[in-house]
């Protein structure tokens, strides 16, 4: 029903982009040359143009062996264990005379030990293997000829399919989008498992595919993509599109990659451009590593310690072996004559002294071997897999609301977990839970909703207040709304017309169930209302403002249309909104506007946005609640919750019909500066505004996060977030889960800034690169000034960096300066990271500091982190099964980490400590 009414929506309206009108300028001028040379031929993968091109298959793997590799491999790792390495030479000696015992028990304690190990290997790689194949015979629609459509596994795709991928289901390869159910040939994304926000992403088909909605459409249907080569940057695409004898650029607005999830849509038409591990996904994948513990590399060095007494020992032996051997026989006479020495072999010819002192060398290696503790290791083992059991039974770790227990999915490691030194965190779905609820809000300069954040909660333990205890009650009574944990009898059930601003608060909710691009969704079957929005926080004022009386329930390409509440009739009323423009959301905006029409002709600029920009904006006369919402915003942040200004303004006719021809102008430009130019005129616009009051959205966290955090931080573990969220996102978390208080400051990189926005326009890229890499480098600088300078009563600092400017710190002449200031910040947020980069930020930790670390997360994007750290912890919740199948430890919450690092991890690491110490202690006492 809704889905049938949104697919008539003119999208290009709503969110004001326009398709296939950009020009070929910049980067589509690079196509063809080198790193920009992959053709596609579209629905013709068989052809002799296709077929010579020699594409990768769509077949992944992400297991650590191959039936091929893995006896060479897996016998690499048993003896990179130098006590393996002592005992394989002694079962190969002891299959010669020169064996004081048989090779039964030489061999034999070496096969147990050796088949045990690789035997844990072959399990947990055949975890891996079964998540491939699961993968793998995925089927998806292929278009098969004659305008026909197939299921296909995902293995069989080929470069140049063009397929047909339906509502909720997974992109098998990077597409480029041809044409959607949508009239507009959009559709919607969700990039969860590559970046970690939740949030959908709007993308759309170029004009000249976007009229193919029906599969037969496709039965003539032939194209050449040409466009950049596999790499690992998830945000950029440059590319063509030949068709008829026509070109079109490709941009990242037709990109679809594998992984990412359609929502919303009933279904796309895609072409197939990059395969298996060419996929941006792979590219910034990395293989299966190796990980051995510190406790295990340290007995590697006790070894080669012991094996150097055995060494000298057996030496000193045969030296004075050799020197008896020769003066056995002196003058016919025989001093040690059952031996012998007048006819016997070389092991004691005194004729061949030398010989007899090296082959009793090679005896006394063999001889002495219980210097070597084989039985350690297996002892080691087997305590590692009960220390495992134990991790793998603990009820303090099991999540029943998903039936999750935690699990130990390599025992190797379990000691690491009392060493961490640096955890490195997702943020979405591993810190927060992927909501955001309506908690408080400011109108009229007066504080409304009673909700207890968790930041509020971890203050009022700490104080010891009962605080916690009264608001859990309170909201045990009332009924979940997803989104929605307001509460105050002052303002719902429509009590808002009995306080002194009314008309305020009426304007206030009005301007909630209208300013937003959210889509209503209809459930057929009882008749409710949902919501799809960009982001999380506006589906969370969109539910407010239907929770409070405004319900919206329809938009049209050109109107909004609510059921708002009559105070006073005390009825719902339906009333409809011509929407005439949106000023969409960006990072540098920081607001969003719209411009409609009320039914009795009033022009309204209704507009929502941070405090820093919505402040400077207001009128003399609009600032009536200026002091006292700066005061309520205050104490939001205080609490953890994200805020934001909400103000209008009335616009009269002559000054809006300038104004939207100018903005028109300016959106239908082909000009590299156009959103600029866009950004510009919104601003002239956005003026003189009447402040009507605060929202206030808590990113909720998941149970026991600050808490979680706060002893992690006590125990002396540093955290690091490294996140694909915007900046201000970052920043509002980290409030929340109380990584950042407030009093620290706060040392901000950031590729945002206006010179960084010119530089990035220039047409001499490598200059342009070198001045943005020159810019960081000085604000670097600049911030580690901060930090030399820096005491105690200034306050602790924090670093935040975007992923643009994390590019450049992880250069090899520039990481050595940004690993210092992290490392001397109390708080580390990385936004805007790539998978790639998350990898390389936890190896740069990893091999710098030499402390151990440990990354933890939910996602795909968090795999390579997972694989880089020294220890990988997968949450096992709602983004699939990929980041826990790479990972050595799964937990279903992050405050689990606590008891995993804090009870598990210390007393697996002193009982290990304590055993091997045992060992050595009985060897020396033998030695004595």
């Amino acid at each position: 029903m809704a889905g049938n009414r949104r697919k008539k929506h003119h999208f290009s309206r709503i969110h004001a982009f326009s398709c296939g009108k950009t020009s070929f300028k910049g980067d589509h001028s690079l196509i063809g040359g080198p790193g920009f040379s992959r053709v596609v031929h579209c629905n013709d993968p068989e052809s002799f143009e296709a077929s010579v091109l020699n594409y990768s298959g769509n077949y992944v793997r992400t297991t650590k062996y191959t039936l091929a590799t893995f006896f060479p491999k897996a016998l690499f790792e048993q003896f990179r264990r130098v006590a393996n390495v002592y005992f394989l030479i002694c079962a190969i000696l002891s299959f010669t005379p020169l064996s004081p015992y048989s090779a039964v028990s030489n061999v034999l304690p070496l096969v147990v030990v050796i088949g045990a190990t690789m035997g844990k290997e072959v399990l947990e790689d055949w975890r891996r293997k079964k998540q491939d194949i699961e993968v793998n015979n995925r089927k998806v629609k292929v278009h098969c000829g004659e305008g026909a459509f197939d299921y296909t596994k995902w293995r069989d795709l080929k470069v140049g399919d063009v397929v047909k991928v339906e509502k909720d289901e997974f992109f098998p390869a990077d597409l480029i989008l041809l044409s959607s159910s949508y009239e507009e040939a959009i559709c919607y994304v969700e990039t969860t498992n590559l970046d970690g926000e939740t949030n959908l992403k709007l993308k759309q088909a170029l004009d000249a595919t976007s009229n193919m909605h029906e599969d037969s459409n496709f039965q003539n249907f032939k194209a050449i993509i040409r466009c950049e080569d596999p790499n690992a940057n998830l945000y950029t695409f440059v590319g063509s599109l030949e068709l008829e004898e026509q070109q079109y650029p490709l941009t990242p607005q037709q990109l679809l990659l594998r992984d990412s999830k359609l929502r919303n849509t009933d279904c796309i038409y895609g072409a197939v451009i990059f395969t298996g591990r060419d996929t941006k996904v792979f590219q910034n994948s990395t293989g299966p590593p190796s990980k051995r513990s510190k406790v295990e590399r340290r007995m590697d060095k006790i070894i080669y310690f012991l094996f150097g007494i055995l060494v000298l020992m057996s030496f000193i032996g045969s030296i004075f072996f050799g020197i008896a051997t020769r003066e056995d026989l002196q003058d016919g006479k025989m001093k040690r004559w059952y031996l012998r020495p007048d006819d016997t072999t070389a092991y004691y010819d005194p004729k061949r002294a030398a010989v007899a002192a090296v082959l009793h060398f090679l005896t006394a290696l063999m001889l002495y071997g219980y210097l070597i503790p084989i039985s350690l290791y297996v002892s080691i083992e087997i305590v590692k897999i009960l220390q495992s059991i134990f991790i793998n039974q603990d009820l303090h770790m099991y999540y029943e609301e998903t039936d999750k227990p935690a699990r130990a999915r390599t025992s190797n490691l379990n000691e690491e977990l009392g060493q961490v030194d640096t955890i490195l965190s997702d943020k979405t779905g591993t810190l927060t839970c992927n909501s955001m609820e309506f908690i408080k809000c400011s109108i009229a300069g007066t504080s409304y909703g009673r909700g207890v954040t968790e930041v509020e909660r971890a203050m009022a333990r700490r104080k010891g207040s009962p605080l916690e205890e009264e608001v859990t009650e309170e909201q045990e009574d009332k009924a979940s709304i997803k989104g929605f944990n307001f509460e105050d009898e002052r303002i719902m059930n429509g009590s808002w017309d009995n306080e002194p601003h009314a008309d305020v608060i009426q304007k206030f909710l009005r301007l909630l169930a209208t300013c937003h691009t959210a889509l209503p969704e209809v459930d057929e079957e009882n008749g409710k209302i949902s919501y799809e929005a960009e982001s999380p926080d506006e589906a969370a004022f969109v539910i407010a403002a239907r929770e409070l009386g405004f319900e919206f329930y329809e938009r049209t390409q050109t109107s909004i249309s609510v059921h708002e509440l009559d105070p006073v009739t005390g009825t719902k009323v339906e009333r409809s909104y011509s929407l005439l423009n949106v000023l969409e959301f960006s990072s540098s905006r920081k607001r969003m506007s719209v411009i409609v029409r009320s039914e009795e002709g009033t022009l309204l600029l209704l507009s929502k946005g941070a405090d820093s920009v919505m402040f400077e904006r207001l009128a003399e006369n609009g600032r009536e609640f200026e002091e006292q919402t700066k005061e309520h915003i205050n104490e939001y942040a205080d609490a953890g919750l994200r805020t934001l200004i909400l103000a209008y303004r009335e616009l009269d006719e002559k000054e809006y019909i300038q104004f939207n021809e100018e903005f028109t102008e300016a959106k239908n430009s082909v000009s590299a500066d156009r959103e600029e130019l866009a950004e510009e005129i919104a601003e002239k616009i956005e003026k003189n505004l009447i402040l009507l009051g605060a929202t206030a959205v808590e990113d909720k966290l998941q149970n026991g996060v600050p808490e979680c955090i706060d002893k992690l931080a006590q125990a002396g573990i540093k955290l690091w977030v490294l996140t694909g969220d915007k900046m201000e996102t970052a920043i509002n978390i980290g409030f929340a889960c109380s990584l950042l208080r407030q009093g620290m400051r706060q040392v901000i990189i950031s590729s945002e800034t206006p010179e960084s926005k010119t530089l990035e326009k220039s047409e001499d890229k490598s200059a342009a690169a070198a001045a943005l890499k020159a810019s960081v480098l000085h604000q670097l600088i600049r911030g580690k000034e901060l930090l030399d300078s820096s005491n105690e009563s200034l306050g602790p600092l924090a670093l935040i960096i975007d992923g643009k400017s994390l590019t450049y710190a992880l250069e090899d002449d520039v990481k050595d300066l940004f690993l210092e200031l992290a490392i001397g910040c109390a708080s580390v947020i990385c936004c805007r990271s790539s998978p790639k980069q998350k990898a390389l930020v936890t190896r740069l930790v990893k091999t710098k500091t030499s402390s151990t670390t440990l990354a933890i997360g939910d996602g795909a994007n968090d795999v390579g982190m997972l694989q880089e750290a020294d220890i990988g912890v997968g949450i096992s919740g709602v983004e699939g099964m990929q980041a826990v199948m790479s990972s050595d430890i799964a937990i279903a919450q992050f405050r689990f980490l606590e008891r995993l690092l804090l009870v598990h991890g210390h007393w697996c690491y002193r009982r290990i400590s304590s055993m091997v110490c045992f060992t050595l202690k009985m060897l020396i006492d033998k030695l004595g």
